[in-house]
């Protein structure tokens, strides 16, 4: 049945959307990029606290914390997106994503090698259209590297804390045919769909 299968955008069922990267996108951030996988959008930005969350100072956890934070910009659906924040709480879609972003990254390092600091990665949808998940983990990996490189140069790491590469890509089952990186289309006609992360 695959063979006769017609995507959205006519790719191939095993087929990945185009992937490009603008880094250094936000120059106040430590690292940055805009992540463009095929029409949905993200920019990644990773700033540097130089202390570590409440709980690992009374615990006496050595080494730092990353942590995430994920949004969809109003104007980056169809139909305009209320804010978070006017909502007056976090929706559980963004802070199931908020938690995979910062459990996907600290899998990649070594937090001991960090030191005493808190690495936040910030995760800004501009434009989405599936795979918004997958779109921010992978560029939140190529942000913190940017970021580690700008901290080795500085003299503040002395190594990369790296320990693996990770990225993230969507699978699913259309209308009984296994997709590859499903885009908006393809993911509301799913009847199963997950994001692998693999380091």
């Amino acid at each position: 049945m695959s063979d006769s299968f017609k995507r959205h955008d006519n790719r191939a069922v095993n087929q990945l959307r185009n992937i490009s990267f603008q880094n250094n996108i936000a120059p106040h951030a430590t690292g940055s990029t805009l992540i463009e996988w095929g029409d949905t959008r993200v920019i990644c930005g990773v700033n540097i606290e130089e202390s570590v969350p409440r709980w690992m100072q009374s615990q006496g956890v050595e080494g730092g914390w990353i942590t995430a934070e994920y949004s969809m910009l109003p104007y980056s659906t169809l139909d305009r997106k209320r804010r978070d924040i006017n909502k007056g709480k976090l929706d559980g879609r963004s802070t199931e994503i908020q938690r995979l972003i910062g459990r996907s990254l600290r899998s990649a390092l070594d937090l001991k090698k960090i030191g005493s600091r808190t690495i936040w990665i910030d995760c800004d949808v501009l434009q989405a259209d599936g795979g918004t998940r997958t779109a921010s983990i992978t560029g939140a990996y190529i942000a913190l590297g940017l970021a580690v490189n700008k901290l080795i140069s500085e003299g503040k790491l002395i190594e990369s804390p790296f320990i693996d590469p990770v990225a993230a890509v969507s699978v699913g089952i259309v209308k009984g045919v296994s997709l590859l990186d499903l885009c908006y289309v393809e993911d509301v006609a799913a009847e199963v769909d997950m994001n692998l992360v693999m380091t």
